[in-house]
């Protein structure tokens, strides 16, 4: 089993600048996709980020420039930094890992998810 519990969220200003962590707990070893998702009120979980178990990444078009997405296996441990944020950025951020060497692009194809951090982005 594998378990991921996210951190990091809070309540920032517009273009300001979150770090999330995504802490995993048992077989992380066998994990090789990895994703971040999020979710506002009212709207479908969306694709953030993803990245491969070799540091392949790839990027929601609302977000890339601004956010890059890394993981440091030897510390189980993916992170999300984002900058120059917006208030429409503001939602719940969800970690997501499955065994697929290809990263998934639907929420719905993840075999594994933390909790949530809430983000906020407002003045």
């Amino acid at each position: 089993q594998v378990q991921l519990v996210e951190s990091g969220g809070g309540l920032v200003q517009p273009g300001g600048s979150l770090r999330l962590s995504c802490a995993a707990s048992g077989s992380f070893f066998s994990i090789n996709a990895m994703g971040w998702y999020r979710q506002a009120p009212g709207n479908e979980r969306e694709l953030v980020a993803t990245i491969t178990k070799g540091g392949s990444t790839n990027y929601a078009d609302s977000v890339k420039g601004r956010f890059t997405i890394s993981r440091d296996n030897a510390k189980n441990t993916v992170y999300l930094q984002m900058n120059s944020l917006k208030p429409e950025d503001t939602a719940v951020y969800y970690c997501a890992a499955d065994r697929k060497t290809v990263p998934p692009t639907s929420a719905t194809e993840y075999a594994y998810w933390g909790q949530g951090t809430q983000v906020t982005v407002s003045s």
